[in-house]
């Protein structure tokens, strides 16, 4: 079953959370590694190893580094869970003192308010056997993350999932009130140790400066019960425009094909596909350091051993830092609110407390793979080369913020561009136009853009955009231009061998 619609929860709209990216959360400073505590498998050498790693990179003290003894396997019984997982980190949190509990009532006082499960800690929980046939939204299979995420609550059951408190909530997760005993649950895992030791070295660098590059965003074109999931995506482009973020949306119900050119990609949400597909399962793509990519799908995290299964472990071996995935199926309204999930990133909130923040239920399929505490966007410098320009768009768009000073980012964007003679500063701007519908500017903007790039590539680029932009148009004049285009494209000998073409045709 691929994302059943299930309706139990209210749903923000894009209007609500363009409100909340302007200024609508809460930016109180928190000290979050002082709340963070570290789970590992002490049956998985590579686990205490990574736990180590980790804590020494975020100066958590050793005394919040806790290994467990755990099954080597992702999948576990719910009664290895308790026995386990559940019973000794509820006990160990009591005698810590990270939290007090009375019999029969809800954790109060927490020291400790973010758990961070390392490669090595089981994966999921099986559906118990004797109950084969348990009523939709009342499953009892369930990720470890999300069960552990209300390890506070008294008798959370196990039927069903919980309504989040922290969901919708404009405050950070440590000022909540609503959280109460729930706890932000993140996962350092990946199909390898290194890859893992690269998430986390990617995710402390990329925080100091700022995650800048492109967007990829991939519709499905979905409408009736799955049309939210289109608006998330929707949203989350018309978010990326107003932060000045450029972002190439694929306007089709087919998935990104191999070959069609996505660099600098620093983040990507799609969905409806059930496994990596295209440039995504090609080892010669790689994401930008400390990428957020993430892709919708009931079984996107099904397994994280292998980096060929579902899509969470294949975008984690193409480059990203971090993603979020479903380990069984989640029915659509649960799942991660991307529209949501991307405005509290640009908040600059961590990665746990944007990911949860956008979930409506805990106790249930979600995992939040990554560390947990990242920021992607908590800073913004200025880098050195090509990859500079989406900083310098990023705060003209600032400056020039949109609709009633659109055009005047425009023309800002256009005298630089012209007075460095810089091609691909023009070229994010005209995936900015796109993004805005605007397609006779963003075709333009391509082609002024061609004009100037010096490298055979990066015009060839700017063209296949320019098609693409014309073809996909409402307009049946433009979408002329674009055969014409594609067919001088096609009679030119320098871009025979270029996959892009093939795919335009």
């Amino acid at each position: 079953m691929m994302l059943t619609q299930w309706i139990a929860f209210p749903v923000l709209g894009l209007a609500t959370i363009c409100c909340a990216a302007d200024g609508g959360f809460s930016s109180k400073p928190w000290s979050v590694a002082e709340e963070t505590a570290v789970v590992y498998n002490r049956n998985d050498p590579d686990s205490e190893s990574l736990a180590v790693y980790y804590a020494g990179k975020r100066s958590i003290p050793q005394d919040r580094v806790i290994g467990l003894a755990l099954s080597k396997e992702e999948v576990i019984s719910r009664e290895d869970y308790d026995e386990t997982i559940r019973n000794p980190l509820a006990k160990h949190f009591g005698t810590a003192g990270w939290w007090q509990q009375s019999a029969g009532q809800p954790a109060t006082q927490a020291k400790v308010r973010v758990l961070v499960l390392i490669r090595g800690v089981p994966l999921k929980i099986s559906r118990l056997s004797d109950n084969p046939h348990i009523a939709p939204s009342q499953e009892d299979e369930a990720s470890v993350d999300s069960e552990l995420a209300v390890l506070g609550v008294t008798d959370p059951g196990i039927t069903g999932s919980i309504p989040n408190p922290y969901f919708a909530k404009k405050e950070r997760f440590f000022e909540c009130d609503a959280a109460g005993a729930c706890l932000l649950v993140g996962r350092l895992d990946a199909p390898s140790a290194d890859t893992v030791r690269r998430m986390i070295d990617d995710a402390i660098a990329t925080e100091a400066e700022g995650l800048v590059g492109r967007a990829v965003i991939d519709l499905a074109l979905k409408d009736g019960g799955y049309q939210q999931g289109e608006d998330w995506l929707k949203g989350t482009t018309a978010l990326y425009r107003q932060h000045g973020i450029p972002a190439y949306m694929e306007r089709t119900a087919e998935l990104i094909s191999e070959g069609w050119p996505l660099p600098d990609t620093a983040l990507y949400f799609g969905w409806y596909g059930s496994a990596a597909f295209g440039p995504f399962k090609t080892p010669e793509f790689k994401f930008l350091r400390g990428a957020v990519a993430c892709h919708l799908h009931s079984f996107s995290a099904t397994s994280l051993r292998t980096g060929v299964t579902a899509w969470v472990a294949p975008l984690l071996e193409r480059g990203a830092a971090a993603s979020v995935g479903n380990v069984w199926e989640p029915y659509l309204s649960y799942t991660v609110h991307f529209d949501q999930f991307n405005a509290r990133l640009l908040a600059g909130q961590t990665l746990a407390e944007a990911a949860w923040g956008s979930t409506p239920a805990f106790s249930w399929m979600t995992i939040v793979v990554g560390d947990p505490l990242y920021r992607p966007f908590a800073n913004l410098s200025l880098p050195e080369g090509e990859i500079r320009d989406f900083a310098l768009l990023r705060g003209l768009a600032e400056k020039h913020p949109t609709p009633a000073r659109g055009a005047e980012l425009k023309r800002s964007v256009v005298a630089l561009a012209e007075k460095r003679k810089n091609g691909h500063l023009l070229e994010l701007l005209g995936l900015l136009s796109a993004q805005e519908s605007d397609d006779a500017s963003a075709a333009s903007l391509m082609e002024h853009a061609r004009a100037l790039h010096e490298s055979p590539k990066n015009r060839a680029r700017a063209l296949f955009y320019q098609i693409d932009i014309l073809r996909r148009s409402a307009d049946p004049k433009l979408r002329a231009l674009a055969k014409g285009l594609l067919q001088q494209a096609m009679d030119d000998p320098s871009l025979q061998g270029e996959r892009a073409l093939q795919l335009l045709k």
